[in-house]
């Protein structure tokens, strides 16, 4: 905790040196039209070490709430299915240090972690090192960390959703009811895809009993399977990955309809320079989705708009100085995620949105393993699949930037 608020602190510090040689460098080109290159070098180093604190102070602050947990969790008593899981655990660590799979079939189903064998082969993980896939996924994926998640037993996840068109009024107590329009249904089904990671190690490191394999493990196919992820929820086809939010069709913000995502333009050509811009794309949201509403963009796009202000000469993006408050943008939490793409003439670098109603992500129980110690001698490899899938659910809770052309 004391070394949160150190960097909380070092935060603001940086913040208010940040904002007086952004001035000098701003009141440079208005009065000379250029900056001293010194600088404007100034001004990025001090950006970017906004940006390495405001990502240190998150994490520091996801670590402190799993550890709050954790403790609360307790230890308890150890139930018939808690033994079964600890079994199961045990005999997979046999099996992925030593290839011994005896009973590890059997395992899975006392554990209740499978109730059919795999046709492509291979075991389900433990819940543990499923768990630990799962956190780190969590505290790595900027799209998992603000979009709503669900854990499916099968392939497919449908709702029925609807698009609008159903009438109301008000009426007298013994007035006549005229009958209601019904709305208009639409089935949206979220298929959960397979992504998969292959980490290798050597058969001495696989021995060493000193070596944590399950974290090991955990760690090398979270990391593969979060960049993926993170890739696939921003620019997926929806036919080998889940469909990304910028694969979906757009439409003017005021031609808006069901089915296609609304965007605004940022006025300038082939760039971000109006604020103003950033505020017609928040108010684009209805003010219902808006309450609940953050921004997404990349780390470069991030840069631009930090040295944006208003028009009473007030910065629009300002760190969070409290503790687990977030720095934010017009006063919404900003999540950054480099599968956005740069500003550029015709691209969408931005998004607002209520991410959380607008935007599902799917994981089908189960983490699967192959081990190969053939195709790649002295080393094992270890395939590694799990199905997750995403989509929208509601578009109108969800809008982007177009850089005009």
């Amino acid at each position: 905790m004391e070394e949160l608020k150190k960097i909380i602190e070092s935060l603001a510090r940086t913040f208010e040196e940040f904002k007086a040689e952004n001035d000098k460098r701003l009141q440079e080109i208005e009065t000379k039209g250029y900056a001293d290159p010194l600088l404007t070098a100034k001004v990025e180093t001090l950006e970017a070490a906004l940006a390495d604190m405001t990502a240190l102070k998150a994490q520091m602050e996801q670590l402190d709430t799993l550890v709050a947990r954790q403790g609360a969790l307790g230890n308890g008593n150890l139930s018939d299915q808690s033994v079964s899981q600890d079994e199961h655990r045990a005999a997979f660590e046999g099996f992925i240090r030593r290839g011994e799979n005896q009973g590890l079939r059997q395992l899975e189903l006392q554990a209740s972690l499978s109730t059919q064998s795999d046709p492509d082969g291979g075991f389900t993980v433990p819940e543990t090192l499923e768990t630990a896939i799962d956190r780190v996924l969590g505290s790595l994926s900027a799209m998992r960390q603000i979009c709503a998640t669900m854990t499916i037993g099968t392939g497919t996840y449908k709702k029925l959703v609807s698009q609008g068109g159903t009438t109301s009024g008000w009426v007298g107590e013994e007035a006549d009811r005229d009958e209601t329009v019904t709305p208009t249904l639409r089935q949206i089904a979220i298929e959960a895809k397979e992504v998969y990671a292959k980490p290798a190690a050597t058969q001495s490191l696989l021995e060493d009993s000193a070596v944590d394999i399950e974290a090991w493990l955990a760690d090398e196919v979270a990391i593969e399977f979060s960049e993926e992820e993170g890739s696939a929820f921003i620019t997926g086809n929806g036919v080998a990955a889940p469909m990304g939010i910028l694969s979906y069709d757009t439409v003017a913000n005021a031609s808006y309809s069901w089915g296609k995502i609304g965007f605004t333009v940022s006025g300038a050509a082939a760039a971000l320079t109006d604020p103003d811009a950033l505020v017609d794309l928040q108010h684009a949201l209805k003010a219902a989705y808006r309450n609940g509403g953050s921004w997404l963009m990349n780390d470069l796009t991030m840069a631009t708009v930090r040295k944006l202000k208003d028009n009473d000469n007030n910065y629009l993006w300002k760190p969070g100085l409290e503790l687990d408050a977030p720095a934010t943008l017009l006063g919404k939490p900003v999540a950054i995620d480099d599968t956005m793409p740069d500003i550029a003439a015709g691209a969408y670098p931005i998004a607002f949105g209520n991410f959380s109603r607008a935007y599902l992500i799917v994981d089908r129980r189960g983490v699967r393993v192959i081990r190969d110690e053939v195709t790649a001698p002295p080393y094992v490899k270890f395939y590694t699949t799990r199905r997750v899938g995403g989509g929208i659910l509601l578009y109108e809770a969800l809008k982007l930037m177009k850089i005009s052309v």
